[in-house]
Formats: C-alpha cells, sequence, structure tokens
C-alpha cells in the first residue's frame, strides 16, 4: 500500500479520481454487504463470545444455528452454523477467510469498543489504515474479525490512482477520549458488515475473478502478495491475498470456516448482470437453494469460497 506522506503525487481521494474499474460490467453505485456464514464447533461458547465479547445480539436459534445482529437493528449480520469438531491450534496455510470487517458508525462507537475490551481483559490487535481505524480479534474457533471504524472520505488520499492506505499505530488513547463517558452497550445501530478478507492462491486470478468477472474496482494493488477492491468509491469490500502460502489448501469440510458472504446490489438488474458477467467468464452461477427471491445467485470463487448476490 503506498504509505509515504513525503511522496511527490499524493493528491485529495475525490470522487472518481482513484481506483481502477473493470473493463466490462461494473458494481454499481450502491453495493454494499450483507451477511457472513461461519461454521463453529460448539454453538454455546461462540454465542458467548459473538454476544459478550463482540456485542452481538441473538435474532434467531436453534439447536445448531443462530442469527446475529446490532442493537436497534433487525439486520442478520453474521450466521453461526455449528458442526461438532475438535477446535484446532489456529490454522496455518488454510485457503479462505482471513477475517471478515464489522464496520461501526462512528469513531466515538469504535473508542467505546476499545474500552470494553480493556474493562474485559480481551486482548486485540490494532491498525490505523489512514483510511480507517481497526482492532483485530480471533474468536474461539480462531476465525478472524475486524472491528474498524472509517475515516471520513474527505480525508482519504491517493498516489496516482492508487488509494493510499497503510498499517500504522493506532492512537487508541484519542480514540478513548473520542469516547466520552458514554458506557459500551453492544454493537450500536448503523452497525454493518464492511468487508470480507480472503486467503487465495493467486492474486492475479484474484483479480480475474473478483474484478474483472465479478465487477469490483481495484483500489490498491502494490502491496506485497495482496489486492484490495470496492464498489461505489469504498476503500475496500473485499480483501484478497496470498499470505497462507504456496501450499495452501481449502478448509476441510469439518474445519472452521466461512461457510460464505454476501454482496448486496440495489436492484434486480444489477444482479443479473452481474450474473451474466460472470457466465462469460466460465464461472458456474446457480440460483440460491431455497430462496424466494429471484434476483439471488450463488457462486464460488477459484479456491472455493462462496458468495451469495441479492438484490
Amino acid at each position: 500500500m503506498p504509505v509515504s506522506n513525503q511522496h511527490a503525487d499524493i493528491h485529495p481521494a475525490t470522487p472518481g479520481s482513484y481506483g481502477e474499474p473493470p473493463p466490462g460490467f461494473r458494481l454499481p453505485t450502491g453495493t454494499r454487504l450483507g451477511r457472513v456464514r461461519l461454521q463453529v464447533a460448539d454453538l454455546a461458547s461462540s454465542l458467548m463470545f459473538y454476544e459478550h465479547t463482540l456485542g452481538f445480539r441473538v435474532l434467531d436459534r436453534d439447536a445448531g444455528h443462530a442469527v446475529l445482529a446490532a442493537f436497534g437493528s433487525e439486520a442478520p449480520l453474521v450466521e453461526l452454523h455449528e458442526r461438532a469438531f475438535a477446535r484446532p491450534a489456529p490454522p496455518r496455510g488454510r485457503l479462505g477467510l482471513y477475517h471478515f470487517a464489522i464496520l461501526l458508525p462512528d469513531r466515538a462507537s469504535l473508542g467505546r469498543f476499545v474500552r470494553h475490551l480493556a474493562e474485559i481483559g480481551e486482548h486485540a490487535g490494532s491498525s490505523d489504515h489512514l483510511v480507517s481505524e481497526a482492532l483485530y480479534l480471533r474468536d474461539p474457533d480462531h476465525l478472524g474479525i475486524e472491528v474498524y471504524a472509517d475515516r471520513p472520505r474527505d480525508t482519504w488520499r491517493r498516489v496516482g490512482r492508487e488509494l493510499m492506505m497503510a498499517v500504522d499505530p493506532l492512537d487508541a488513547p484519542s480514540l478513548v477520549k473520542e469516547a466520552g463517558e458514554a458506557p459500551w452497550s453492544g454493537l450500536p445501530a448503523g452497525t454493518v458488515i464492511g468487508h470480507v478478507h480472503l486467503h487465495v492462491g493467486d492474486v492475479a486470478a484474484a483479480s480475474a475473478f473478483f474484478s474483472e468477472a465479478l465487477g469490483f474496482d481495484r483500489m490498491v494493488w502494490q502491496y506485497p502478495g495482496a489486492l484490495f477492491l470496492g464498489a461505489d468509491g469504498y476503500h475496500h469490500h473485499l480483501g484478497a491475498n496470498t499470505w497462507a502460502g504456496s501450499g495452501a489448501t481449502p478448509p476441510a469440510p469439518a474445519d472452521a470456516q466461512l461457510l460464505e458472504w454476501t454482496i448486496r446490489l440495489p436492484d434486480a438488474a444489477s444482479v443479473a448482470a452481474a450474473a451474466a458477467s460472470l457466465s462469460r467468464a466460465g464461472h458456474v452461477v446457480e440460483p440460491v437453494p431455497g430462496s424466494a427471491n429471484p434476483a439471488a445467485f450463488v457462486t464460488q470463487d477459484p479456491w472455493g469460497t462462496r458468495v451469495r448476490v441479492h438484490a
């Protein structure tokens, strides 16, 4: 990622001045992400983490399945599906999920979350990405999670057409000061899934699938072993990296894993255009099993991770 503030070609990232659009179909204005579906070993212990540590509330639950949302919202953000297996050591060399990212509505909310983690003694990694500020955690199955807040778009910068992002130290005291005296009371209304970051086998193949076929703009492409893609001017809805190594393999059926992530498009015509673009590129597009929504399909990236696209 371009990081030097001394670079002579730094400019404000005004709308339309950054990113590389795909040559054909391009995901439209209004593109957002929807829920992520995760496979976990033990639903009860996972729920303790997702409720107590992260601050979700349970919308629906049965014997092996739970749907989670933020407080003040009915929008499902995370689905947990239990499949009993022995919880392993942190995985290495595994394709699929690197992390999914929970986007808070403002910096004060992130500051309250920082203070909450300190109060409960929960360790988290952290980083300042210039376009956002982020914390990093792992759930009981070692699935990666980012919790972050965006900086205002008028503060974003670019070098040429590449958006400036970085991995600088996070100013946690400033975040806590921003929080004021209000306590953390769970994920607030306005919380969404901001992006998903995947381990893939090849960056060029990821660009071909996610940009040229699916329609994301390339936003950052010079970071070693990684590519960041977004739609509607967003810094990234998707990260793809090869950091799991050249011998990385897909998760086994009984492993903890990302089962599916979701892209929400503004209308049925956009869904049909995305499906047609993927089909032209040789990718399999299938109806969503059991869905009453005709404006929906599922496909798989070249490494087997499913993505659902719907209006």
